[in-house]
This record gives C-alpha cells, sequence and structure tokens, in this order.
C-alpha cells in the first residue's frame, strides 16, 4: 500500500472518530452537529484542524471559580428570593411587575440573578453620550475602576480611555482593565505596556500562546463598573468606529445603560468572576466592592451566560419575555439568526397577533452573518412580522422590549454564537418609565428606517438568494 493510501485511510479513519465524537460524546445541538460533519466530509484534513480551533467545545471544569463564603451567600439570597416568589411573598415597589413573577424566578434559578427594586437608570444612544459620562464617573472615581469590553481599539478614543486610566492610578485607585484577546486582537504591545507601567492592572481573556484552541469562545462583555456605585452595560467597545468616525458604517446607533444601586453588584460579581479566570491576582470578594446605594425604584436583574453552562440563560429569558408579550415585541439587533426554539416563539407570537418588530442593520460588518439575517426575517415576514432596516448608519443595538413595561439591554446578539459561544451579560428591566424610554428610542429609530415589505423581500436576485442559503446553512458554526 502506498504512503498516500495510508495517510487516506488515517485520514479518514481520524474523521469517522471525531464524527462520532461530536455525535456520541459532545452532545451539541443538532444543527451544528450536522453542520461540522458536512465539514469534516468536504475538507476531511483542513476540516479536522479547523474543528480543533473552532468547534472543540469549551472544558466542562470550572471556568469561574467562587470562594465559598460569597457562594454560600449568594445561595442563600437566591434560595429566600425563590421562596418569596414560590409563596406569592415576594413585594413589587410597582404592583404591575408582579405578573412578571415567572420570568424573575427563571433568571434567579438558572443564573443566581437577584433581583433588586433600588435602581435607577439612564439611557445612552449615542457614542459620543456614552464615553462622556462614563469618562467623567471614572475621573471622581475614589477607590477602584473595573472596566471589561470586547473590542479595545489603540486609536483616539482608546488613548482618551488610557489616559483616563493612567490618571485614576496615579492618584492612588485600583484600575482593573480586562479585554478579550480575539476582540482586541489587533491592540498593540506598547498600548498594554504604557498602562501597565503606570500601575493599570491589565489581563487578557482566553490569551493565546502558540495556537488559541479557545478562539471560538470569546468574551463579549462590556462592563465598567466604578467603586461599586456606578455601572455601564450594553452594546459600545472602545473604538472610534463606535463614535460614528468609520466612514465605512457613519452613525454608530448602539444602546447602553449607566445603572446606580444594587443591580450594579450584579456587574460587580460578573466582572470579579471574569476577571479571576484571567488574572493570577485574584479579587476577594470584599464589602467594598459592593457599596451601592438606593437611587430609585426600578427593578433590575443582571443575567449572564456562556459556553462553559448549557442552559443558554440570556436565550432562554428573551423567550421568556417573548411569551409574555400581548401586544408588542419590539427588537433591535445587528445580527438576526435565531435558533428554532427563538424562531418558532417569535412566530407563534406573530401568528397569534402580538405586534412582532424587528430592527436590524442595512450593511454587513460580517457578510455571512448578515446574508443569515436577510434569511431569517424571511421567516419572520412569511408569519406576519415585521421587518425595519435602520438607515441612519450601523445598528449595533441589543434590545427586546415587551408591551412597553420590561425590556433588555446588554450585549446579546440574537443569534447561535451569542446564545452557545460567546460569554455574555445583559440587564433586564422591570420598569415601565425606563422602558417606555426604549420604545421611544425605537419608533424614532423607526423613522430613520426602512421597512422590509414580503413583496420587497421576494424581490431578492438569485444571487442575494444563494449567498442566503450557504450563510444560513453556515449559521451553526459562524
Amino acid at each position: 500500500m502506498s504512503l498516500v493510501a495510508i495517510l487516506l485511510n488515517i485520514t479518514i479513519l481520524i474523521n469517522i472518530i471525531l464524527g462520532l465524537s461530536i455525535i456520541f460524546l459532545e452532545r451539541k445541538n443538532a444543527s451544528s452537529t450536522w453542520a461540522w460533519l458536512m465539514v469534516l466530509l468536504f475538507i476531511p484534513v483542513a476540516g479536522f484542524i479547523l474543528y480543533l480551533i473552532f468547534g472543540k467545545p469549551i472544558s466542562n471544569g470550572r471556568i469561574f471559580v467562587w470562594d465559598t463564603k460569597s457562594k454560600l451567600g449568594l445561595k442563600a439570597a437566591v434560595q429566600s428570593q425563590l421562596r418569596d416568589i414560590e409563596n406569592d411573598e415576594l413585594e413589587y415597589s410597582d404592583q404591575d411587575m408582579k405578573k412578571y413573577a415567572s420570568l424573575t424566578y427563571l433568571n434567579l434559578r438558572t443564573d443566581s440573578s437577584l433581583f433588586s427594586q433600588n435602581n435607577a437608570v439612564d439611557i445612552l444612544l449615542d457614542g459620543k453620550e456614552k464615553f462622556d459620562r462614563l469618562m467623567q464617573d471614572m475621573r471622581r472615581a475614589k477607590e477602584h475602576i473595573h472596566l471589561i469590553y470586547y473590542i479595545v481599539r489603540n486609536d483616539e478614543l482608546g488613548t482618551q480611555l488610557a489616559d483616563v486610566m493612567i490618571k485614576k492610578a496615579n492618584e492612588g485607585v485600583t484600575v482593573r482593565f480586562l479585554y478579550d484577546a480575539m476582540g482586541a486582537r489587533r491592540l498593540s504591545k506598547g498600548y498594554i505596556k504604557r498602562l501597565r507601567e503606570a500601575g493599570v492592572h491589565v489581563e487578557a481573556f482566553f490569551p493565546a500562546k502558540v495556537i488559541n484552541f479557545k478562539i471560538n469562545y470569546r468574551n463579549h462583555r462590556k462592563l465598567a463598573i466604578i467603586d461599586g456605585k456606578i455601572g455601564y452595560i450594553g452594546g459600545f467597545n472602545i473604538g472610534d468606529e463606535y463614535l460614528g468616525k468609520d466612514k465605512k458604517f457613519g452613525y454608530w446607533r448602539d444602546t447602553h445603560l449607566r445603572v446606580k444601586g444594587s443591580a450594579v453588584e450584579g456587574m460587580q460579581t460578573r466582572f470579579i468572576l471574569d476577571w479571576n479566570q484571567a488574572a493570577k491576582d485574584n479579587i476577594h470578594y470584599e464589602d467594598h466592592y459592593y457599596q451601592s446605594e438606593k437611587a430609585g425604584d426600578a427593578g433590575m436583574q443582571i443575567v449572564s451566560s456562556g459556553p462553559d453552562q448549557n442552559l443558554e440563560q440570556i436565550k432562554n429569558a428573551y423567550i421568556k419575555m417573548i411569551l409574555e408579550a400581548k401586544e408588542y415585541i419590539y427588537i433591535q439587533t445587528p445580527y438576526f439568526i435565531p435558533d428554532e426554539s427563538l424562531r418558532d416563539a417569535l412566530r407563534i407570537a406573530a401568528l397569534s397577533g402580538v405586534d412582532v418588530k424587528v430592527m436590524i442593520p442595512n450593511k454587513p460588518d460580517h457578510p455571512f452573518v448578515y446574508w443569515a439575517t436577510l434569511s431569517y426575517s424571511g421567516d419572520l415576514l412569511e408569519a406576519g412580522g415585521e421587518i425595519y432596516i435602520y438607515q441612519n448608519g450601523f445598528m449595533h443595538a441589543k434590545t427586546l422590549i415587551v408591551d412597553g413595561k420590561i425590556s433588555t439591554v446588554g450585549t446579546a446578539n440574537i443569534d447561535v454564537r451569542s446564545f452557545r459561544l460567546n460569554f455574555e451579560v445583559n440587564a433586564l428591566i422591570y420598569d415601565k418609565e425606563i422602558t417606555e424610554g426604549l420604545v421611544e428610542a425605537f419608533h424614532d429609530d423607526i423613522r430613520r428606517s426602512t421597512q422590509m415589505t414580503k413583496k420587497l423581500y421576494e424581490k431578492r436576485s438569485i444571487g442575494i438568494k444563494l449567498k442566503e442559503s450557504i450563510s444560513r446553512l453556515l449559521s451553526p458554526v459562524l
């Protein structure tokens, strides 16, 4: 037998073994399993390498580690709130929110997301406003600044933020800066060196040594916590394009929240868990990190999810919110690639007479994802939903609104990557006034959008339909 034949047989054997492991051992989602089996079938050698880099599941071991005292304290608080809901004893500052107790219960059970009702929230829709407010709060910091971002650019905005971090570190404030190794892969070593030399603690999430076999699992969270009292959460990363300075995208339309109140403690805990995963100098869960003060009466939960768990907590929260809708559902997302469960929930809502409106961008930042988005938009149109294409720049907000009463803003897109592959975090809001602010912003964005009707959708060219079909097929592994 020739060497070529031997190598071919070995390759086939490896592909068979890998295919069986995907099917029987890793218990992936069925669509993802079929997608990877097709990759292995058509490109056996390269497909094997691609699988090792992009498809291999994350370790089943614990990624985020609690100290025993804090874990027991959180567990006790969660159990207390669960019992209150089960016994119909949980008091609501707004009695109208009591109807959503099952949503609160879901997030408590699946993510230990404590429900707090003493929060005040500012909605930030513009990048300049968001970063002006953030840097103003950072300049006033007395004790610590904690930042985590997915994308960080070494540009004008990135430099401004670094200058503030360095200034505060020189004043004796503890500054910790965590970035995703993949999202900020172009961040210069000089940028990081400058921060570290000034005393800023800097770490990368899942950094690569030679080959990064965790490259497909990205920390997509964007959080900022100042002195444990002020928290920022939402879609803006750090870069000039988020200020609308990139000609390709134009104005950048995103949504971020500035939060005061006990919900900031949930953000702080999330940061500490992520930091301790990446850093050698672990943060202990000390009281001075939890100095939140009553600032309003808005109900909130901070919910996170990631590939280290199988529950897909944020996706489940989305579906539960959709099932609660009686009048309307408004969604803004740069990527609309719902899995079967979320797609069915939206279609059922639309077929039941609920007004379902989804807003997407008019241009791609990731072509395959964009064509898949158009494909799934057609499914919703068939069910009676409405699709709006934002025309005033790039739509990057991750917002879901139900009946003007509950809403969520965070980092999770409506796509398989956010649900299964990324580490994400969202704020769930149980407050009519804040939610109405998001409704107002949605209606304002509609005036800057065009509606995609079924008639227009059916006029797509053969080329576009082909791109949609290929992208839809690949969507489970995008």
